[in-house]
């Protein structure tokens, strides 16, 4: 599973992805025309694993990952082919969801591709872009299904939901915020559209906003934005994340806490990005390795044994599960299973996370 980061040119997306990564992607002070996407392999933090490795005394500890494409920043005219718009826009369609990174900070130092900070404009230009993108996909199956209709009355309910689509994306709006059922999702979903990939907002502030971001006046407008999508927004500040980044585990706690902070921003875009897929984490533990496997919300035990391997799900009897929750308040796996905690689930069975497994199977 992929999320794309974009933005425009100088919003801190290439910072932002070095921190994430640890990649070394040259983040300069200019609006680049390079199309190239950098690439990067990304641990999801889960603190239930920290408890797993010690129970277990586990030689290794695995955590889920996910993956992240710093795409090169947009800019006004891509859907045209504007500086390398058309390799934007692909690497845009081959993402599962977006990370939007918009530039909340005032800095001197580094400028601003339209001159002057303003998210709403910002979000405007690139989610612009992705509208014309859709438009003119929908307009050429419209023209399709059109000649369809001459013969086959049944695509009558096709092209009036693509006619719709289309005034929806006229009049600017991403197709994302717009509710439609089931069946309706299902004709849609027949072409890629890119206004309606799931979106997290990540509002790149300054050093000071990050304690009060309440008064930080690019963020509340930010804010309003994702609001009326029913996005996700975190404020980050990439500046200090690349801080973080170079210090040690003990340092980064002791950082932290010198900000008031609890979790760092990119510790919650990760998990929230995660969480945006729709995915979720089953965990195994033992004494060779504890570890984190990730699963589509909703799956069902066989397929979720499936991860490890294809005989567990073939060869599927059933899973001792009990939950991290659980398992964690007992302190032992023994403890859990005297209070009854540890349950033998069947075939139907849907994993939860942090549910905490042990296949049996037969091959």
């Amino acid at each position: 599973m992929k999320l794309g980061i974009v933005g425009l040119p100088n919003v801190g997306k290439s910072t932002l992805f070095n921190a994430l990564t640890n990649a070394k992607v040259e983040a300069g002070n200019y609006v680049s025309r390079s199309a190239n996407a950098n690439l990067g392999m990304v641990n999801v933090p889960d603190e239930r694993l920290d408890f797993l490795t010690k129970l277990n005394n586990s030689e290794k500890t695995v955590p889920a990952f996910i993956e992240f494409i710093d795409i090169a920043g947009l800019v006004q005219g891509s859907s045209k082919g504007e500086g390398g718009g058309n390799k934007f826009l692909t690497h845009i369609r081959e993402v599962d969801a977006i990370i939007h990174v918009v530039r909340c900070f005032e800095d001197d130092n580094v400028i601003h591709v339209n001159d002057i900070i303003d998210p709403v404009n910002d979000v405007d230009i690139v989610n612009m872009e992705l509208i014309f993108a859709d438009m003119e996909i929908i307009e050429r199956r419209i023209e399709r299904v059109k000649k369809i209709l001459k013969g086959d009355k049944t695509v009558e309910k096709e092209l009036k939901l693509l006619e719709e689509l289309l005034e929806v994306l006229n009049e600017g709006k991403s197709v994302r915020t717009v509710n439609y059922t089931p069946d309706e999702e299902l004709i849609i979903n027949e072409s890629p559209l890119l206004s309606k990939k799931k979106i997290i907002y990540a509002a790149n502030v300054g050093e000071n906003d990050i304690k009060n971001i309440s008064s930080n006046e690019y963020y509340n407008k930010l804010n309003e934005i994702a609001k009326s999508e029913n996005a996700e927004i975190i404020p980050i500040c990439a500046k200090i994340e690349a801080e973080i980044n170079e210090l040690d585990e003990s340092e980064k706690a002791e950082f932290l806490a010198d900000l008031g902070i609890i979790q760092s921003g990119l510790a919650k875009l990760i998990k929230s990005s995660y969480s945006l897929l729709g995915l979720i984490s089953y965990l195994t533990a033992g004494p060779k390795e504890s570890r984190a496997w990730t699963i589509k919300k909703g799956a069902k035990a066989p397929e979720a044994a499936g991860k490890i391997h294809s005989d567990l799900e073939k060869g599927f009897i059933r899973a001792e599960t009990v939950a991290y929750k659980d398992l964690f308040e007992c302190g032992t796996m023994a403890a859990a299973k005297d209070k009854g905690l540890v349950r033998l689930e069947g075939k139907d069975y849907v994993v939860s996370d942090g549910d905490v497994i042990l296949f049996r199977f037969n091959v």
